[in-house]
C-alpha cells in the first residue's frame, strides 16, 4: 500500500500561513481562503488534508475552530481532515470530533501526558505528533523543549493510530526531510509513521515512500511554492513519473 499525501494547511487568524522552522515572527502568507485551498487540494485527488491551528497551538485559544469546520466541510466526501494545534484536553477532542475530524494530532498534551491519547482515542483518532530539534521533542507550539527524545517516546504511544514526526530545523525550508531520523524511527515502532519537513522535490516524497513503516508524506511550502502539484505527488508516491 503506498504512503498518504498529507497537503498541509496551517492557519493563523482565518488565513493559510506557513512559517520558517516554526518561528512565528517569520510567516508568509498564502491565502485568505482556507476552505478553497483545501478544495483545490481534494480537487486534485488529495484523500487526506492535514491542517495546523497555529494559534491554538501557542495560545490554546480555539478561534480557528470554525474555520477547521468549514475546511471539513468543503472537503466532505472526498477527503478526511487531520487536524492539529491545541488539542489539550477531551473537550479539545470532542470539539473538533463534532466538527468533523476524522483524525486529532496532538503534542504537548501527549508528551506530558501520554494515557491523555489513551482518553481522546475513545473519541477519535490520535495521532501523536513529535516534532523535535536535534531529536528533542518540542512543545508548546515548538516554543520549548521537553526534555525527551523522539526514539524514548515512540512507544509511550499505544493507542495512537500514527506519529506525525516533523524536523523542525527543515520545516519550511525546503531542505529535503531527515531520512535518516525518519527511517529509524518508522524501524523502531509498529505505528505507522507520517513524515513532515523539508519536503522540496519529488524525489524527496519517492525517497520517503521507499521508507518501510512510513505511512504518509506531509507537505506545505512545496506545494504553495509551485514545485510540484498535488496530483504530482500523487503519482510518485503510486511509483508514478
Amino acid at each position: 500500500m503506498s504512503a498518504e499525501l498529507y497537503p498541509a494547511i496551517d492557519l493563523r487568524d482565518g488565513r493559510v500561513v506557513r512559517l520558517r522552522q516554526g518561528d512565528y515572527a517569520d510567516e508568509t502568507v498564502y491565502g485568505e481562503d482556507p476552505e478553497a485551498v483545501a478544495g483545490s487540494f481534494a480537487d486534485a485527488g488529495a484523500t487526506w488534508i492535514h491542517v495546523v491551528d497555529l494559534d491554538a497551538a501557542r495560545h490554546g485559544s480555539p478561534q480557528n475552530r470554525p474555520v477547521v469546520a468549514a475546511v471539513v466541510a468543503a472537503v466532505a466526501g472526498r477527503a478526511r481532515v487531520q487536524t492539529g494545534g491545541g488539542v489539550r484536553r477531551l473537550d479539545d477532542a470532542r470539539a473538533l470530533a463534532a466538527a468533523g475530524v476524522a483524525r486529532v494530532v496532538m503534542g504537548s498534551a501527549a508528551v506530558a501526558d501520554p494515557s491523555l491519547v489513551d482518553a481522546v482515542a475513545d473519541i477519535v483518532p490520535v495521532a501523536v505528533g513529535l516534532d523535535h530539534r536535534r531529536g528533542e521533542v518540542a512543545v508548546h507550539g515548538w516554543t520549548a523543549g521537553s526534555g525527551r527524545t523522539v526514539e524514548e517516546l515512540l512507544g509511550a504511544f499505544p493507542r495512537a493510530s500514527a506519529l506525525v514526526i516533523t524536523d523542525i530545523a527543515r520545516d519550511g525550508m525546503l531542505a529535503g526531510p531527515d531520512l535518516d531520523g525518519l527511517t529509524a524511527a518508522a524501524r523502531a515502532t509498529e505505528i505507522p509513521v507520517i513524515a513532515s519537513g523539508g519536503v522540496a522535490t519529488l524525489d524527496d516524497v519517492r525517497a520517503l515512500a521507499a521508507v518501510p513503516g512510513i505511512a504518509g508524506v506531509i507537505t506545505g511550502k512545496a506545494l504553495y511554492d509551485g514545485r510540484f502539484t498535488v496530483a504530482d505527488a500523487l503519482a510518485a508516491l503510486r511509483g508514478g513519473s
